[in-house]
């Protein structure tokens, strides 16, 4: 059995897999998932056994995943009676496990609001020397001089921070259209159903505000910033238009997974993958640009500037390949 959600002790919160991804790449904060102890989300369950009955996870710290993220059952994980995080793999309390979990399969925790500000943890100072390598942290508390707000304990999967969680549910579950039309998700003011909400490129301009989504003709680097140029056109006056997204060097560099990005994008550039874009936040507008041989003469394309990072995907995505 996979799950998404996992109570994580140094945080005294409990964490979808997407945010112990963002933190672990999170260059502001210091995190590591290798040395954090995560349990099971079941309160009962919890505290039904100390601390050394740990969960653990499937992609937290691989920066260009394919198979979905997820926190799992350990050989060694107990569960009371009755816990829904029970599985065949990893009977009730008391009862020897007999295998790891398979690390395959969908996505199936849709998060019902993707929220636009991102949540936050600060952690209590520590006085111990080495304190964030042992099992047992300090609990977090929120800064009031920061306003970051109290991290719900139930606030995951059903909402999340992270972008990387909705497209998961989208790509993963690529075939199946009537759960993706089925599926409710809320961006900001806008509510629309997953099927709905993620747009291929080349219908952009049949409403803003979505998720536009499309395959990666080529990535073009400027050493310190990067033009994504989508495979598919758009038809605008009966003419077909390129469509790009640019990304700045100032974007790029005040990012706070830099390190994490720049080496996603040059995975991008290397690995001679059919790679998807997926970006939120900006409508890509039609602009005429000055030919390179001719400055004289402008050629038109939908393009536009990403405006943040954490709205931004590129990655693979074989479910999609020849939708």
């Amino acid at each position: 059995m996979k799950f998404d959600l996992a109570y994580c002790l140094s945080l005294d919160a409990k964490l979808s897999i997407y945010d112990v991804r963002d933190l672990n790449f999170d260059e502001t904060m210091a995190f590591d998932s290798a040395k954090e102890h995560f349990q099971c989300p079941n309160d009962a369950c919890r505290l039904a056994f100390d601390a050394s009955n740990e969960l653990g996870t499937f992609n937290a710290k691989n920066v260009n995943y394919v198979r979905t993220p997820h926190f799992k059952n350990l050989p060694s994980t107990r569960h009371v009676e009755g816990c829904p995080y029970v599985s065949l793999k990893t009977p009730a309390s008391g009862v020897e496990a007999d295998g790891a979990e398979t690390d395959d399969g969908r996505e199936e925790h849709f998060p019902s609001e993707l929220l636009l500000t991102r949540r936050a943890y600060v952690r209590q100072p520590s006085n111990a020397a080495g304190a964030h390598d042992s099992k047992e942290h300090e609990p977090v508390t929120p800064s009031a001089a920061n306003h970051v707000e109290p991290p719900s304990h139930d606030s995951t999967p059903d909402k999340t921070s992270v972008f990387a969680h909705p497209v998961e549910c989208f790509v993963s579950n690529f075939d199946d259209k009537d759960l993706l039309k089925r599926m409710p998700l809320k961006i900001g003011e806008h509510t629309a159903t997953y099927a709905a909400f993620f747009k291929k490129i080349e219908y952009l301009q049949d409403n803003k505000g979505l998720i536009y989504w499309g395959k990666i003709k080529q990535i073009k680097d400027y050493t310190q910033s990067f033009r994504i140029d989508f495979e598919k056109k758009v038809w605008f006056e009966k003419k077909p238009y390129s469509v790009n997204v640019y990304l700045s060097k100032k974007l790029i560099d005040t990012y706070r997974k830099r390190k994490a990005f720049l080496e996603e994008i040059k995975h991008a550039i290397e690995s001679g993958r059919e790679l998807y874009c997926f970006f939120y936040g900006v409508t890509p507008e039609l602009k005429q640009v000055p030919s390179k041989k001719n400055p004289e003469q402008t050629f038109g394309v939908f393009s536009a500037n990403i405006e943040n990072l954490d709205h931004f995907i590129v990655r693979e995505a074989p479910g999609l390949e020849g939708k």
